[in-house]
């Protein structure tokens, strides 16, 4: 996961959170069109900024992937 994901990850909790408060959202439905919200808030960020930038914040890198591969590496350097 990339900076630019995990910063777009909060907004999006962030966002979700504070518009289920103000709502005073309760029960799934209600609760579920505050993450519908919150989560449109982080996809527009992210649109406005590849656009700007001319770059794809989402990247093919997996952070499972990347840490599958350190913990190899962490278990090849120990065995030497």
């Amino acid at each position: 996961m990339t900076d630019w994901e995990l910063i777009l990850t909060m907004v999006g909790e962030k966002a979700t959170t504070d518009i289920t408060i103000s709502k005073d959202s309760e029960g799934f439905e209600e609760c579920k069109e505050s993450a519908v919200e919150g989560g449109t808030i982080a996809k527009n960020t992210r649109k406005e900024l590849e656009q700007k930038t001319g770059k794809s914040i989402v990247s093919k890198e997996s952070y499972l992937r990347s840490c599958t591969n350190t913990r190899r590496r962490r278990r090849a350097s120990s065995h030497r």
